[in-house]
């Protein structure tokens, strides 16, 4: 290699390294996301827990974000009023988020067939399908009932404290398969 295209080279990936340490560094001085407005009367005082991004094979898939009120034990999630809100950065078929979701299910407790049915039917209508910032929102009250909005509209509600349980334990129970997300909601990681 001639010497004039080694510095070439060395110039590029100088600065692709750059523009690297400039995105990270963008993203850790970035401001804190707004709280959603659809909070203010459903989830009155509630505050940012925490937030991280769940990866699939490094791929940015959503960026996960936990709005509580001061006092949030996590221990007790599914007792607690709370909104776990995700922002897609790819599309994704609203189909296939709830097909996941069951199967994620599973992993916090099991639950008969008939129950899976019954939620991915209704998961189907919750979640439609999404492109990069649209946000699904799940609103928890505490005693089982569930609402989920797709960019501040409600899109489906459900009264079972058993799935609430185990659909928020998605993110929120010792048993998640992402536990570095886990800890990052909980202000933890």
């Amino acid at each position: 290699m001639s010497e004039l295209r080694r510095r070439q080279a060395l110039g590029w990936g100088a600065s692709l390294l750059a523009l690297s340490m400039t995105a990270m560094t963008h993203d850790l001085l970035a401001a804190p996301p707004a709280i959603p407005a659809e909070l203010g009367s459903t989830l009155p005082g509630a505050r940012l827990v925490g937030t991280g991004v769940l990866r699939f094979f490094g791929l940015r898939v959503y960026e996960a974000r936990l709005w509580a009120t001061a006092g949030f034990n996590p221990q007790d999630y599914a007792r607690q009023p709370f909104a776990l809100e995700l922002v897609y950065d790819r599309k994704l078929e609203g189909e296939a988020i709830a097909e996941r979701s069951i199967a994620e299910m599973r992993r916090v407790a099991p639950f008969s067939e008939e129950q899976a049915r019954q939620w991915l039917r209704m998961m189907k209508q919750a979640f439609p399908d999404v492109v990069a910032q649209d946000r699904l929102l799940g609103l928890n009250d505490g005693t089982g009932k569930v609402v989920f909005l797709h960019n501040g509209r409600e899109t489906a509600a459900i009264d079972d404290a058993l799935y609430a349980r185990l659909f928020f334990g998605i993110w929120l129970s010792e048993q998640t398969s992402a536990p570095a997300l886990r800890a990052a909601l909980l202000g933890q990681g």
